[in-house]
Protein backbone atom coordinates (compact mmCIF):
# COMPACT_ATOMS: atom_id res chain seq x y z
CA UNK A 1 0.00 0.00 0.00
CA UNK A 2 1.60 3.22 -1.05
CA UNK A 3 0.96 6.30 1.83
CA UNK A 4 1.11 8.93 -0.59
CA UNK A 5 -1.42 7.86 -3.42
CA UNK A 6 -4.08 10.48 -3.30
CA UNK A 7 -3.92 12.39 -6.40
CA UNK A 8 -4.20 16.17 -4.58
CA UNK A 9 -1.35 17.48 -2.94
CA UNK A 10 -3.09 18.30 0.60
CA UNK A 11 0.56 19.62 2.07
CA UNK A 12 -0.20 22.59 4.44
CA UNK A 13 -3.68 21.73 5.28
CA UNK A 14 -2.81 20.77 8.59
CA UNK A 15 -2.22 24.40 9.08
CA UNK A 16 -5.78 25.43 8.14
CA UNK A 17 -7.38 27.63 10.64
CA UNK A 18 -10.78 26.68 10.24
CA UNK A 19 -9.95 22.81 11.07
CA UNK A 20 -7.57 23.52 13.81
CA UNK A 21 -10.23 26.07 15.83
CA UNK A 22 -12.89 23.51 15.44
CA UNK A 23 -10.88 20.67 16.43
CA UNK A 24 -9.97 22.62 19.52
CA UNK A 25 -13.64 23.67 20.26
CA UNK A 26 -15.30 20.29 19.87
CA UNK A 27 -12.71 19.36 22.70
CA UNK A 28 -13.38 22.31 24.55
CA UNK A 29 -17.08 21.33 24.48
CA UNK A 30 -17.20 18.57 25.27
CA UNK A 31 -15.49 19.17 28.30
CA UNK A 32 -17.68 21.69 29.17
CA UNK A 33 -21.19 19.51 28.08
CA UNK A 34 -19.35 16.57 30.56
CA UNK A 35 -19.58 19.20 33.29
CA UNK A 36 -22.83 20.44 32.63
CA UNK A 37 -24.72 17.28 31.98
CA UNK A 38 -26.80 17.05 35.31
CA UNK A 39 -27.73 20.39 34.85
CA UNK A 40 -29.74 19.40 31.47
CA UNK A 41 -28.18 21.49 28.99
CA UNK A 42 -25.26 21.78 26.90
CA UNK A 43 -22.23 24.63 26.64
CA UNK A 44 -23.96 26.12 23.74
CA UNK A 45 -27.01 26.99 25.31
CA UNK A 46 -25.36 27.85 28.79
CA UNK A 47 -23.66 30.09 26.67
CA UNK A 48 -27.11 31.51 24.87
CA UNK A 49 -28.49 31.83 28.26
CA UNK A 50 -25.27 33.69 30.13
CA UNK A 51 -25.85 35.55 26.91
CA UNK A 52 -29.39 36.72 27.56
CA UNK A 53 -29.43 37.17 31.08
CA UNK A 54 -27.26 39.36 30.80
CA UNK A 55 -28.25 42.26 28.22
CA UNK A 56 -31.99 41.35 28.57
CA UNK A 57 -34.56 42.10 26.71
CA UNK A 58 -32.14 41.24 23.52
CA UNK A 59 -32.80 41.09 19.75
CA UNK A 60 -32.48 37.79 18.06
CA UNK A 61 -29.69 39.35 15.60
CA UNK A 62 -27.93 41.15 18.34
CA UNK A 63 -27.45 37.83 20.31
CA UNK A 64 -26.68 35.95 17.12
CA UNK A 65 -23.82 39.16 16.56
CA UNK A 66 -22.07 38.54 20.24
CA UNK A 67 -21.98 35.11 19.85
CA UNK A 68 -21.51 34.84 16.01
CA UNK A 69 -23.88 32.33 15.55
CA UNK A 70 -25.17 32.53 12.08
CA UNK A 71 -29.11 32.23 11.90
CA UNK A 72 -30.01 29.39 11.08
CA UNK A 73 -28.46 27.84 13.92
CA UNK A 74 -29.10 30.45 16.25
CA UNK A 75 -33.04 29.82 14.93
CA UNK A 76 -32.89 25.73 15.69
CA UNK A 77 -31.22 26.81 18.92
CA UNK A 78 -34.07 29.47 20.26
CA UNK A 79 -36.38 27.08 19.32
CA UNK A 80 -35.23 24.44 21.70
CA UNK A 81 -34.66 27.12 24.39
CA UNK A 82 -38.61 28.44 24.21
CA UNK A 83 -39.91 24.88 23.62
CA UNK A 84 -37.76 23.76 27.16
CA UNK A 85 -39.79 27.10 28.82
CA UNK A 86 -36.16 28.83 29.88
CA UNK A 87 -36.46 31.66 27.03
CA UNK A 88 -39.32 33.66 25.70
CA UNK A 89 -39.25 35.44 22.38
CA UNK A 90 -41.27 38.55 22.05
CA UNK A 91 -43.98 39.27 18.61
CA UNK A 92 -42.02 41.58 16.44
CA UNK A 93 -41.24 45.09 17.13
CA UNK A 94 -40.50 48.17 15.33
CA UNK A 95 -37.85 47.31 12.73
CA UNK A 96 -39.12 43.26 12.47
CA UNK A 97 -37.51 42.64 15.04
CA UNK A 98 -37.65 39.76 18.27
CA UNK A 99 -36.23 40.37 21.64
CA UNK A 100 -35.24 37.21 24.21
CA UNK A 101 -35.61 37.29 27.65
CA UNK A 102 -34.91 34.13 30.22
CA UNK A 103 -38.08 33.03 32.16
CA UNK A 104 -37.68 31.84 35.21
CA UNK A 105 -37.32 28.53 34.46
CA UNK A 106 -34.23 29.37 32.45
CA UNK A 107 -33.05 31.32 35.56
CA UNK A 108 -33.00 28.40 37.99
CA UNK A 109 -31.84 26.12 35.09
CA UNK A 110 -29.00 28.76 34.84
CA UNK A 111 -28.50 29.02 38.18
CA UNK A 112 -28.44 25.06 38.51
CA UNK A 113 -25.46 24.85 35.74
CA UNK A 114 -23.44 27.60 36.85
CA UNK A 115 -21.68 25.75 39.92
CA UNK A 116 -20.54 23.18 37.33
CA UNK A 117 -19.48 25.61 34.86
CA UNK A 118 -17.73 27.32 37.45
CA UNK A 119 -15.98 24.58 38.44
CA UNK A 120 -15.00 23.40 35.31
CA UNK A 121 -13.91 26.58 34.25
CA UNK A 122 -11.38 27.09 37.48
CA UNK A 123 -10.13 23.24 36.20
CA UNK A 124 -9.62 24.31 32.83
CA UNK A 125 -7.88 27.83 33.68
CA UNK A 126 -5.92 25.98 36.23
CA UNK A 127 -4.36 23.58 33.63
CA UNK A 128 -3.54 25.97 31.47
CA UNK A 129 -2.10 28.92 33.86
CA UNK A 130 -4.31 31.93 34.30
CA UNK A 131 -1.69 34.30 32.95
CA UNK A 132 -1.76 32.34 30.18
CA UNK A 133 -5.60 32.03 29.48
CA UNK A 134 -5.99 36.06 30.08
CA UNK A 135 -3.89 36.89 26.91
CA UNK A 136 -5.24 33.80 24.93
CA UNK A 137 -8.83 34.95 25.50
CA UNK A 138 -7.94 38.10 24.50
CA UNK A 139 -6.27 36.98 21.38
CA UNK A 140 -9.01 34.91 20.77
CA UNK A 141 -11.62 37.99 20.72
CA UNK A 142 -9.36 39.34 18.33
CA UNK A 143 -9.25 36.54 15.99
CA UNK A 144 -13.13 36.39 16.44
CA UNK A 145 -13.28 40.18 15.11
CA UNK A 146 -10.92 39.79 12.27
CA UNK A 147 -12.73 36.45 10.61
CA UNK A 148 -16.43 38.48 11.18
CA UNK A 149 -15.09 41.31 9.30
CA UNK A 150 -13.32 39.57 7.06
CA UNK A 151 -16.30 37.62 6.20
CA UNK A 152 -18.53 40.43 5.00
CA UNK A 153 -18.00 41.05 1.45
CA UNK A 154 -17.07 43.56 -0.09
CA UNK A 155 -14.81 44.75 2.91
CA UNK A 156 -11.10 45.15 3.39
CA UNK A 157 -9.79 43.85 6.42
CA UNK A 158 -6.73 45.11 7.96
CA UNK A 159 -3.74 42.55 8.25
CA UNK A 160 -3.65 41.22 12.13
CA UNK A 161 -1.17 42.54 13.86
CA UNK A 162 0.52 40.79 16.65
CA UNK A 163 3.01 41.30 19.37
CA UNK A 164 5.54 39.08 18.75
CA UNK A 165 8.63 39.95 16.63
Amino acid sequence: MQKNSFPLDLSGTAYCGSFNFRRTARAVTRLYDTALQESGIRSTQFAILVGVAKNQPLSIGALGDLLAIDSTTMTRSLRVLKKEGLIAVSNRAAKRQRFLAITDRGQHTLARALPAWQKAHQRFVAAIGSEYWIGLRGELERLAHLAVGMGKIGKKTPALVTNQP
